[in-house]
């Protein structure tokens, strides 16, 4: 098959925005793109296709390679184009399965059978896209470009959840109990009543986990709370678990 056939040229998109938008942090080199498809003509016209935009290539003829690769470099910023008609395991297939076990590499879509049911079910689990081939130059970088942008931001938003689960570990057992009544609006008194203790005690334990978590209000102590959801559920208060209320960021919901 000839290259022409397999992606279509554009030269007004000489500099992928990705590159452009991530060389301060992440230079073009460290940019990550996975090509998964069977055919081989596919892979090479789109290896040298991503090289010549300055992104590492790796290229996969199915599903199962690509899932027993080694481990890459967690800073590495990633995105894969996926075939969506392959052997075996198919690329809504291998979609899916990233997406249960955790994983939320970006994933470009590329297929010679477009259907808008594959095109509906891929976009709702999370693809960037979903390009039919002859792809376009152009619409595949703009894509790459978009994919890697996610994955920054997915990684910015994982370091922000591991630092909060960091302060989260500071807590004592009863700092933990009281941080998860705090954040439903309970006052002081109606907390002791709850643990059995004195409100003098609940004081000082607010004054703790205040400092702690390093939140300057109550608010900022609901969002923390929000954005680490079941842990701050697992803090073994009888009756209380973590819900969102009506009118409000969130609170803990008592049963």
């Amino acid at each position: 098959m000839r290259l022409s056939n397999l992606v279509r040229s554009d030269s007004r998109h000489t500099t992928p925005a990705a590159v452009r938008m991530l060389d301060r942090q992440h230079p073009p080199g460290t940019c990550l793109v996975f090509v998964v498809d069977d055919d081989p003509s596919v892979r090479k016209s789109l290896d040298r296709l991503l090289r010549s935009a300055g992104y590492q290539v790796q290229t996969y003829d199915s599903a199962r390679a690509f899932l027993g690769r080694a481990p890459q470099p967690v800073e590495t910023p990633q995105c894969l184009i996926l075939d969506v008609r392959m052997p075996g395991v198919s690329g809504l297939d291998l979609q899916t399965l990233l997406r249960n076990s955790g994983s939320r590499l970006p994933i470009v879509f590329s297929t010679g059978f477009g259907d808008v049911t594959s095109s509906v079910r891929a976009m709702k689990i999370g693809a960037v896209d979903f390009l039919t081939k002859p792809i376009d130059e152009g619409e595949l970088l703009s894509a790459v470009d978009r994919g890697l942008a996610l994955d920054v931001e997915f990684r910015k938003a994982d370091a922000v959840t591991a630092s909060l689960k960091g302060r989260l570990g500071r807590l004592t057992p009863r700092e933990r109990q009281v941080f998860a009544l705090v954040v439903t609006g309970l006052l002081n008194k109606q907390i002791a009543g709850r643990l059995g203790t004195c409100e003098r005690t609940i004081k000082v334990h607010r004054a703790r986990i205040m400092k702690k978590m390093e939140a300057g209000s109550v608010a900022e102590l609901v969002r923390i709370a929000v954005r680490l959801g079941p842990a701050v559920e697992g803090s073994d208060v009888p009756g209380a678990e973590l819900g969102v209320g009506a009118g409000s960021d969130a609170a803990l919901v008592l049963t």
